[in-house]
């Protein structure tokens, strides 16, 4: 009886493995490949016909480039921004959300909504929303009498207002995230510190808080990570510019690539990979080791 149920066990794992190859082969083709591909090609001078070994040339011709320390500046400042932003207002709202009104799930639905919307659409109407003098948002302040704003032509405005377009789009993830977190904590909780006397404030901060953790930490790495990563609302709003005030990494790696610069452009992305992963992870284990706290 024990080597027929040891045998089935060696069955189960053989049979396990094989339904887990489909999946490993396509995660091999779509991410594995091209991931060690792009390290390699980082190191040439490549074309859609041949390639040519340059060693570390285009490292050092990219850190030459007058654009990519504000670029990188701008990367890391946007990526705060719209972080920092996303897990406290998503915070506040999924507290609103979960008060038992009867118009809740009319409210969510409202907050997700932007989420579904192409971001290449919300950028072209962010776009015109903002325009300095036919745009709603400054007719709409000229009405009020403060004057219009130059929301992406005005250097020391332009990156913040795409922030802030990017933040209003990724709210509902955020918020649904939160919400899920909130529903999820056990009535007993808060109902025994009401009966101890605790205020909203309390409860929320020694219960409603450290219980959605792990909620907040997604929240927080999936809006660092994107933040890091946008091209599309940066380009369509503002297409780096006035000058080089908004532009991004991405942005940087896409104008080599247009130019036909390939291998440069390649380099680029192991570039953006390593700033990337040398912020997010060190966040997300600092934030693992707090979630074990608690």
């Amino acid at each position: 009886m024990k080597r027929k149920g040891k045998h089935k066990s060696i069955a189960q794992k053989i049979y396990s493995r094989k339904l887990m190859l489909p999946a490993a082969a396509i995660y091999v083709v779509i991410f594995v490949i091209p991931t060690f591909s792009s390290f390699f090609f980082s190191f040439t001078r490549w074309t859609l016909k041949d390639w040519e070994w340059i060693g570390l040339d285009n490292f050092i011709t990219f850190f030459q480039e007058p654009s990519l320390l504000i670029g990188l500046k701008n990367t890391i400042l946007y990526g705060a921004m719209t972080c920092g932003l996303k897990v406290v207002i998503a915070l506040l709202l999924a507290i609103l959300l979960t008060r038992g009104w009867k118009i809740e799930g009319y409210l969510r639905t409202v907050i997700f909504i932007p989420t579904i919307i192409s971001t290449i659409a919300i950028g072209l109407m962010f776009k015109s929303f903002m325009h300095p003098t036919n745009g709603i948002i400054n007719q709409a302040l000229d009405q009020l009498g403060i004057g219009s704003v130059f929301w992406l032509t005005d250097k020391r405005l332009a990156l913040l207002s795409v922030a802030l377009v990017d933040v209003w789009k990724g709210l509902g993830v955020a918020t649904l995230i939160y919400v899920a977190g909130i529903k999820g904590i056990d009535r007993t909780y808060t109902e025994a510190a009401e009966i101890d006397g605790a205020s909203g404030v309390q409860r929320f901060r020694y219960i409603t808080l450290p219980l959605i953790r792990p909620a907040m930490n997604s929240v927080l790495i999936l809006s660092l990570i994107g933040g890091l990563r946008n091209f599309d609302l940066i380009w369509v709003m503002t297409g780096g510019g006035p000058g080089f005030t908004t532009d991004l990494l991405t942005t940087v790696i896409y104008k080599q690539y247009a130019n036909g610069l390939y291998g440069l452009s390649t380099a680029g992305n192991v570039i953006l990979f390593l700033v990337v992963a040398l912020i997010a992870f060190p966040v997300y284990y600092y934030l693992t080791k707090k979630e074990e706290v608690y």
